[in-house]
């Protein structure tokens, strides 16, 4: 799903700030991934980024997607959402928000609470090291899949 192109051209404009203020160098292709990621509600991982953009960008690389990516995370450009390596999914919403999981069809989207986001990392987690932040995971069926299991 595609996300409003008012949000995007501001996400694209806090994007070349960002880099300008991090003296981090815009190449065409950085660009063009992060453009990808902004423009996307369904939280991509990398081949599905490189998908989209082997469309528009066809000398493009795998890797060249995955070095960027990284990069953008190391920067605080974008954020990763879900630790595993193989299953990776990427977010140029930065702004503090939390997730809803599709538990089947992996569907990621947005949301946001003022609530969730008061809370206090427990002493229990703080044994293991300093936190560095909260994000809520909600685990559940989405709308579509819960729809289509009526019908079933």
């Amino acid at each position: 799903m595609r996300i409003d192109r008012e949000i995007v051209e501001k996400r694209m404009n806090d994007f070349f700030e960002a880099c300008h203020k991090r003296n981090v160098k815009v190449t065409h292709q950085r660009t063009e991934i992060y453009r990808e990621l902004a423009s996307s509600e369904n939280h991509p991982d990398a081949k599905m980024i490189y998908s989209r953009l082997k469309k528009r960008i066809p000398a493009i690389a795998l890797d060249t997607v995955y070095r960027n990516l990284k990069f953008l995370e190391k920067y605080g450009l974008i954020t990763v959402v879900g630790l595993n390596q193989d299953s990776q999914r990427f977010d140029a919403n930065i702004r503090k928000h939390h997730h809803f999981v599709c538990v089947k069809c992996g569907r990621i989207s947005d949301f946001y609470s003022a609530s969730l986001d008061d809370i206090v990392v427990p002493e229990e987690a703080s044994r293991f090291g300093k936190p560095l932040s909260i994000n809520v995971e909600v685990k559940g069926i989405c709308g579509v899949c819960g729809k289509k299991h009526k019908k079933e």
